[in-house]
């Protein structure tokens, strides 16, 4: 099973990287949103720095949805997704995979590009780094949340409004716990730990049922 695993892992990274993948696409739409959002608000770099943590993590939760609707798509099109399915590996191992290759190629390059961006919009180090580190635990979240969406829509051609309608009102938890974490670190009533540990949960949480969820999903669209 770890042989297979790694397998689907690392087929999924080569055809990222191969096809020029959404990573490059979500950092590209990330950098757009970080530069619009101040020529909407003005100058005013005390009003940058105050909403800075919500805008990166605005940004990076639509950035995420760039590219998931082809995460069984693409399979399901070229009939890659059946052979997985009837493979004798467990289809939650398959997902998990494609999942973790799909945060790796995506949310993990958002949440080291968060310190450069946050330039942007006139953070502070402290809240900076408090940002990435957010971004680091609650992007798998995103992840695996919209992977249920995506397996979901992997037979609706053009399925990709579709499932930002889905799974974007399940992604607003994870949002608001990043932008709180975020904010506490640079002051506030809330302790810095306290949304940290909530966001890390979510995490862990959206990584079983979003694993089982789209699994499922898979079985019933067959």
């Amino acid at each position: 099973m770890i042989r297979a695993f790694r397998a689907v892992l690392l087929r999924d990274l080569r055809l990222a990287g191969r096809i020029g993948g959404s990573g490059a696409l979500s950092l590209v739409f990330f950098l757009m949103i970080v530069v619009l959002v101040p020529f909407a608000l003005g100058p005013d770099l005390n009003l940058l720095s105050r909403i800075g943590p919500a805008i990166l993590w605005l940004a990076a939760v639509l950035a995420t949805l760039i590219g998931l609707d082809r995460l069984f798509q693409a399979d399901e099109e070229d009939g890659s997704l059946d052979l997985l399915t009837g493979a004798p590996v467990p289809l939650e191992l398959v997902v998990l995979a494609k999942a973790l290759a799909h945060w790796l190629t995506t949310g993990l390059p958002l949440a080291l590009a968060a310190p450069l961006f946050g330039l942007l919009v006139a953070l502070s180090p402290t809240a900076m780094a408090a940002t990435s580190l957010t971004l680091l635990l609650g992007t798998p979240a995103l992840t695996f949340i919209g992977a249920v969406g995506a397996a979901l829509t992997a037979s609706i051609r053009r399925g990709g409004l579709i499932l930002a309608v889905v799974v974007l009102p399940l992604m607003i938890p994870t949002l608001i716990f990043g932008v709180s974490a975020a904010e506490s670190a640079t002051g506030g009533t809330v302790p810095f730990a306290t949304p940290l540990v909530i966001l890390g949960a979510l995490s862990l949480v959206a990584g079983v049922v979003g694993t089982l969820g789209a699994a499922a999903a898979l079985r019933w669209s067959e």
